[in-house]
């Protein structure tokens, strides 16, 4: 096999790596979203287990990506692939963090789960939990539009955290007994928002990747 053959094996299966890694957060955020509505705890703590293998992804896609740049000089295209996986695998392990902190939260609700502290929480959930799901498929489809349209869901999610924000200020100024759990619903809405954030950094990566433009900028 060719020098140049051998690299380009290489560059699949880290493309398939970090499509199963995407694929193993996807999973994370799905059901820390699940155990937080129906509070169930060993889904919870199965997340938390699970995020190990997400952290272990990230290094052995980082060790094998940065082999391929030392391995021969790669065109630019070649560098657009590797410098895209590399910041990816940054946000959708940062991702993974989250769904293990959401689950996390999720053991603490007792009476009632975070959904029913606010009423706007569940609807943010689904939205975040999509444009995960969408920017991964967006790097798998090579779709920089469909990317860029991901992009834009963001303030959606920005507004609902506000939202969040102002049925829990209520919550707390009709009963004061519900103060924890407000704060630790806030929290969850705060991770729920940064998980969104994440997914347009990986979808902003995705333009660059087609483009070589990131935030408008010619970078390669």
């Amino acid at each position: 096999m060719s020098a140049r053959l051998s690299f380009d094996h290489e560059l699949e299966l880290l493309n398939t790596d970090l499509i199963k890694m995407g694929a193993l957060v996807e999973d994370a955020i799905t059901k820390s979203i699940e155990a937080l509505k129906t509070s169930n705890h060993d889904m919870a703590r199965e997340i938390i287990e699970q995020d190990r293998q997400v952290d272990d992804m990230e290094k052995a896609i980082e060790s094998r990506s940065l082999r391929l740049l030392m391995r021969q000089q790669p065109v630019a295209r070649d560098l657009r692939a590797i410098s895209t996986t590399l910041k990816m695998i940054t946000d959708l392990e940062r991702i993974g963090d989250q769904a293990a902190d959401i689950a996390d939260l999720s053991m603490r609700f007792q009476e009632e789960s975070a959904m029913q502290v606010s009423g706007h929480l569940e609807k943010m959930a689904s939205i975040a939990s999509a444009m995960v799901h969408e920017s991964v498929d967006s790097y798998i489809q090579n779709d920089p539009e469909k990317a860029a349209g991901i992009i834009k869901r963001d303030d959606e999610v920005d507004q609902l955290f506000v939202d969040v924000k102002d049925d829990l200020v209520a919550k707390i100024g009709e009963n004061k007994d519900l103060a924890d759990d407000a704060i630790d619903t806030l929290m969850v809405a705060k991770y729920l928002e940064r998980i969104a954030d994440h997914a347009v950094n990986v979808c902003e990566w995705v333009i660059f990747y087609s483009t070589g433009l990131h935030k408008k900028t010619q970078i390669l």
